[in-house]
C-alpha cells in the first residue's frame, strides 16, 4: 500500500498565465475561477489530499494576492495544522535578475523547503488541468515500476494551435517514455502529459543543483527530453475525465462541459470531493417569471429572467426579461433588465446596463474584464 504521507506535494500556481492571458491579468492561473464556485488550484489541491498527501507548497510567481485570499491557512482542505500543512512560497529571483523562467529556477528557490522536508517522494504539478485523480495509484506504479521519473499523462486530441502548449510523450507497452515532444506542431490524437511528475526527493534535488550549474531551466526541455536514454522515465496513463485549460476556448468548453451529467459524476464523486472557500450565502433565487433551464447556478443568485446552457457564479443578479444563453458569468455580475447574452463570458464584478446586447460564438466568446460596465 502506497504510504502518502511521506509525499511532499509542490503546486506552481502561475506556470501557464500566459494562455489565458484576459483572465490571469490580476490573478495566476490558480486562481482562475472555475464551475461557478470553484478555483483551479481546488481540483489539484484536492487530489493531493484525497489521496493522503498532508505537506503542500504552493509556488507563486507574480499576482498571487487573491490566491493567498483563496487558500488561506488551507483550512478548507484539512491543510491548516502544526506539521506539514500548506505553504504559500512567494517568487525569489535568480541569478541572472527577474523572476524564474521554467520549473527548474522555480524548485531551486525553494530547494530549501524541500531539503526540510522530511518526504521521500516529491510530487510536483500545475494548475491548469481539471482532474479527480487518485494519486496513491501514481506513486504504486512509481514503486513499481522502480521509475526515476513518472509523467501522468492522458490521451488527447488536439490540433496543431493547441499542441504548441504540450507535452507529447511516446509510451511502450511497458509504461516506459521512450520519445517526448515539447510544443511541437502536430494534430491529431496523442499522449498529452498532464504536467504532473512524481520523483524521489533526493533525486530532484540533485537534478535541481546540477540544472542550475548549467543556467537550464526547463524541466521538459533539460530533463524529459535530453535526458530521456539517461533516466527511467515512466508514463502512468489517467483513463478518467480531464480537461486542460490552455486557451479561453477550453476554458469556455471544459465550463460547459458541466452541464453533462456524466462530467459531475467523474469530477464531484462522494469519496473524493473537490474543496474550496466557503463562501456563506443565502440559497439562489427566482422570480415569479423566470425560467432556467440546463445551467450551475451558485448560492447568492438572483434570477428574474431566463438563463440557458450558462455557468452563474455566487452573488450573479439576471434582470427581468433578459435572457442569458452559453454564458458563464463570475461573482457578483449583474445582468440588466431585458439584456441578451450569448456566449460571453464576464470576470467579477461586471455591471451590464439595460437593453444591452452581446454576443460571441462558440469558439469565440465575448470576454469582459474585471470591473467593466457596459
Amino acid at each position: 500500500m502506497a504510504n502518502m504521507s511521506n509525499v511532499l506535494g509542490l503546486i506552481f500556481a502561475n506556470m501557464h498565465d500566459s494562455t489565458i492571458s484576459d483572465l490571469t491579468k490580476l490573478r495566476t492561473m490558480g486562481s482562475v475561477p472555475f464551475g461557478a464556485r470553484y478555483r483551479l488550484i481546488d481540483f489539484t489541491l484536492s487530489n493531493m489530499v484525497n489521496s493522503g498527501i498532508n505537506t503542500v507548497g504552493v509556488i507563486t510567481k507574480a499576482n498571487y494576492q487573491s490566491l493567498i485570499d483563496h487558500i488561506g491557512s488551507g483550512a478548507e482542505w484539512d491543510l491548516s495544522r502544526k506539521t506539514g500543512g500548506l505553504h504559500i512560497l512567494p517568487p525569489y529571483g535568480h541569478i541572472n535578475g527577474g523572476l524564474y523562467r521554467g520549473r527548474l529556477e522555480a524548485l531551486a528557490g525553494v530547494l530549501d523547503f524541500i531539503r526540510h522536508n522530511d518526504a521521500e517522494y516529491v510530487l510536483i504539478s500545475d494548475t491548469d488541468v481539471i482532474a479527480n485523480i487518485d494519486l496513491k495509484k501514481v506513486l504504486e506504479s512509481h514503486e513499481r515500476t522502480d521509475a526515476d521519473i513518472t509523467v501522468i499523462y492522458a490521451k488527447t486530441v488536439c490540433d496543431a494551435e493547441r499542441a504548441r502548449t504540450k507535452t507529447i510523450l511516446s509510451v511502450n507497452d511497458t509504461g516506459k517514455v521512450y520519445d517526448v515532444l515539447v510544443r511541437p506542431e502536430i494534430s491529431g490524437e496523442h499522449n498529452v502529459s498532464l504536467n504532473m511528475f512524481l520523483m524521489k526527493k533526493e533525486f530532484l534535488q540533485q537534478l535541481i543543483i546540477d540544472k542550475a550549474g548549467k543556467n537550464l531551466y526547463s524541466f521538459e526541455v533539460d530533463v524529459l527530453q535530453h535526458m530521456l536514454n539517461e533516466l527511467n522515465i515512466y508514463g502512468y496513463k489517467f483513463e478518467g475525465y480531464n480537461a486542460q485549460i490552455d486557451c479561453i476556448k477550453t476554458y469556455f468548453a471544459s465550463n460547459m462541459e458541466l452541464m453533462n451529467p456524466h462530467v459531475r459524476k467523474e469530477l464531484f464523486t462522494g469519496d473524493s470531493p473537490i474543496y474550496t472557500k466557503v463562501r456563506d450565502e443565502a440559497p439562489a433565487k427566482y422570480g415569479l417569471d423566470s425560467e432556467c433551464k440546463n445551467s450551475i447556478v451558485a448560492d447568492g443568485c438572483i434570477i428574474e429572467g431566463k438563463v440557458e446552457n450558462s455557468v452563474l457564479f455566487r452573488g450573479v443578479k439576471v434582470g427581468k426579461n433578459a435572457v442569458v444563453k452559453n454564458c458563464i458569468l463570475m461573482q457578483d455580475t449583474v445582468v440588466g433588465e431585458k439584456c441578451e447574452m450569448n456566449y460571453v463570458i464576464t470576470d467579477k464584478d461586471v455591471m451590464i446596463g439595460n437593453y444591452r446586447s452581446i454576443g460571441g460564438t462558440e469558439t469565440y466568446p465575448i470576454f469582459v474584464g474585471k470591473g467593466a460596465s457596459v
